[in-house]
């Protein structure tokens, strides 16, 4: 009879602590630490406090953080503003610099003197000064029954006065962004330096080794590094590019661990990620892995296997693409493996589980019931109904993203707009300027024959996969015009005069009435006007309407679950590509059966892999040189290499190129990836199998160091 009444018991307890946050789960506000997790993450093993990472009072960790470019994060490493973050997330601009007389992709890159250091037009690094919670003033005039767009302005003009009466200084900026979908807000006082230059850079077969076999794979044998370096005025402040500005001296620099990490010790990952949405209910979390994911990969995966066979065969092209070929690439296998990873831990039985059990305590609490009954079915009923309207919006965005001649077509159209705006008088000075602004970022790394192909494959899925509802209008009538048949609209669109700088800047060297009338039947344009209406009129506009219903279902629910679970749970806020502070442990971890995988990976796993001549595969010969001799200075451990370990540390994207640190919060690695099993932790944190990956800090600078001679740059570092 015991038995009878305590198993139901412990059923339920196990299903609250399923779903409760595990120690490893989380990324948290990092003023808010002393309150919510000091005591955790010291009996974790932290050695540090809560005051040494986040202060406004004395330099701390958060002022060596920073925000690089606003994709990813980078961290100061001297005293002398010099910059590491990841090789991929220096990529764009490593390529910028490069050409095949001087390719610094496959080659590397690595500045001898101040005087070397290549300035990178657009490039920033924002540092977060202090965060305030501004949620009551923000909230202030926000009353029970108004309208989204109500609600949204009655916030948006209290938010203008706390930025007008919030101190600062003159050269410092202020973010305000919304937390637990809108119900709660933080202030952010930030600082941004616009001179960022390129430092040094690993080859691709170092920064990039593995490319995209092993691009969400462990193990790992990536040295995904690159070196920036911010600059400031005289004065130390942020200016714009100036070769009389100087290295910024920051309020602090991190200092680096030479010992390395083991089994079960406590690391910490401090950065910027991106967004993660850990709140959902079941029937969004099912629609993700199950419609949506599925549709992106598919369109993905077609214009991939076009990219990788025009770049296996020439190599101007592998240049011109190797970015977008990654860009497209990281998200397209991290959706494959979000799908894997909610199906082997039955992310959606969990979310079915855990939605029980907050309707079994909402039931048990009068009050909180009549808040907010239906709620929870209210929310899951919209996600059924958008479900056709999201997945057409994928296929749609999918399609426009990876055909560039549409992506050029919607510049031409933007620029159209801006002299029909500003008058035809202004014609010849905007479009001086908008031919450069296309020759340096569009046509500088274009190729129409691979575009026309990629189009053929996209179109084509497009077509049976967006329901014929939302195929109508002007779009219909051409692909009807050209026989329903990719290919045969692929011929007529190509004879597009966009499709090479010179053609296009014929069209606009005319005069504007006759470049506009040209343009205008110009069938690119024609195209993707067409496509556009039919998305607007037939998807975007009745999923707006959705989407705002929907959006105010979830910001109550994520209200509801923090008054159901009170007492039981702590809540951390989802990613906005703010400053937030994660923290695990280093371990292993076992994705299915008879499989176990370790921690860390060496250099030995570099030459198993090394396939001479491979793109993604080949070894620098110095770099096998160093290993035969087993080279490594006071980098290596008893003879070998470390490369790369993991930990349960709670990443996501925009944490690339975020530090590691130990328990004393130093440097001992570089956060780039998570594991293929674990990519379904933007929605389905699962401590079993979701792991981050980090190169090890020995490896990044014995390969600054040994492999390329660069010591100068080891001297501003601070080793212990």
């Amino acid at each position: 009879m015991l038995q009878r009444i305590v198993k139901p018991v412990m059923v339920m307890v196990l299903l609250l602590i399923s779903h409760c946050t595990f120690a490893t789960e989380g990324m948290w506000l990092p003023q808010l630490l002393s309150g919510l997790n000091e005591k955790e993450m010291k009996g974790m093993g932290m050695k540090i406090s809560a005051a040494d990472i986040y202060s406004i009072n004395k330099g701390s960790l958060k002022d060596a953080i920073v925000s690089f470019g606003g994709f990813c994060t980078a961290e100061v490493i001297s005293d002398q503003g010099l910059l590491l973050t990841n090789h991929h997330c220096g990529y764009s601009s490593i390529q910028k610099h490069s050409s095949l007389q001087n390719n610094f992709l496959e080659n590397g890159f690595w500045a001898r003197s101040l005087n070397e250091e290549l300035s990178n037009e657009g490039l920033f690094a924002t540092f977060i000064i202090r965060i305030e919670d501004v949620t009551k003033a923000a909230l202030k005039d926000v009353k029970p029954g108004m309208s989204e767009s109500e609600r949204q302005s009655a916030i948006d003009k209290r938010l203008n006065e706390i930025r007008e009466t919030t101190k600062k200084e003159s050269w410092q900026d202020i973010l305000i962004k919304p937390f637990y979908e809108g119900n709660q807000y933080f202030l952010f006082v930030t600082e941004t330096y616009k001179d960022v230059r390129l430092v040094g850079a690993p080859p691709s077969s170092i920064g990039k080794f593995g490319s995209d076999t092993d691009n969400w794979v462990w193990p790992r044998h990536t040295g995904d590094f690159s070196l920036f370096r911010i600059y400031a005025g005289k004065d130390g402040k942020p200016a714009p590019y100036s070769k009389d500005n100087v290295p910024l001296k920051p309020k602090y620099a991190l200092t680096i661990s030479m010992k390395g990490v083991k089994k079960n010790d406590f690391t910490m990952v401090f950065g910027f990620p991106g967004r993660t949405t850990e709140y959902l209910p079941s029937e969004a979390v099912k629609q993700t892995v199950e419609i949506l994911d599925a549709a992106k990969v598919e369109m993905r995966d077609a214009a991939l296997k076009v990219i990788d066979s025009y770049m296996r065969k020439d190599p101007q092209i592998k240049i011109q693409y190797a970015a977008k070929y990654a860009g497209t690439a990281n998200y397209w296998k991290k959706w494959m493996g979000e799908m894997q990873g909610v199906k082997r831990t039955d992310g959606i039985g969990r979310k079915l589980r855990y939605e029980a059990e907050y309707t079994r305590l909402l039931n048990d609490n009068p009050a909180l019931k009549q808040q907010y009954a239906g709620l929870l079915d209210s929310l899951n009923d919209y996600y059924r109904q958008i479900q056709p309207y999201a997945q057409t919006r994928d296929y749609y965005s999918e399609l426009v993203k990876n055909v560039e001649l549409f992506n050029a077509a919607d510049l031409v159209i933007s620029f159209l707009n801006q002299v029909n705006s500003s008058g035809a008088a202004q014609y010849t000075e905007l479009r001086e300027k908008f031919l450069a602004g296309m020759k340096s970022t569009f046509y500088q790394n274009y190729n129409s024959t691979v575009d026309h192909d990629i189009s053929i494959e996209l179109l084509n899925l497009y077509n049976k996969g967006v329901p014929e509802t939302f195929r109508g209008g002007q779009y219909a009538e051409i692909w009807k015009q050209n026989n329903n048949d990719s290919r045969e609209l692929a011929k007529v669109l190509f004879t597009s005069s966009l499709t090479s700088y010179d053609r296009l800047a014929k069209v606009l060297n005319q005069p504007y009435a006759n470049a506009v009338e040209q343009l205008k039947n110009d069938p690119a344009i024609s195209f993707a006007i067409a496509l556009r209406n039919s998305f607007i009129d037939q998807v975007s506009r009745p999923l707006s309407a959705l989407q705002a219903k929907v959006n105010q279902l979830q910001r109550t629910y994520m209200q509801a679950q923090m008054d159901v679970f009170a007492g039981k749970k702590r809540f951390y806020p989802d990613a906005n590509s703010t400053l937030r502070i994660t923290y695990g442990k280093v371990d292993g971890y076992s994705p299915r059966d008879a499989v176990d995988y370790d921690y860390y990976t060496y250099l030995d796993g570099v030459m198993e892999k090394y396939v001479p001549g491979d793109y993604e595969f080949d070894v620098p010969a110095k770099l096998i040189e160093l290993y035969k001799k087993k080279d490594y200075g006071r980098y290596g451990v008893n003879g070998k290499m470390p490369v790369c370990f993991i930990a349960s540390n709670h990443t996501t994207g925009g944490n690339s190129g975020s530090p590691a640190l130990n328990a004393y919060g130093q440097l001992v690695g570089l956060n780039f990836d998570r594991t293929w099993e674990g990519t379904m932790s933007d929605i389905n944190y699962d401590p079993s199998i979701c792991r981050n990956i980090m190169v090890d800090i020995r490896y990044v600078l014995f390969i600054i160091d040994k492999y390329a001679g660069c010591t100068r740059l080891i001297n501003e570092m601070k080793l212990m």
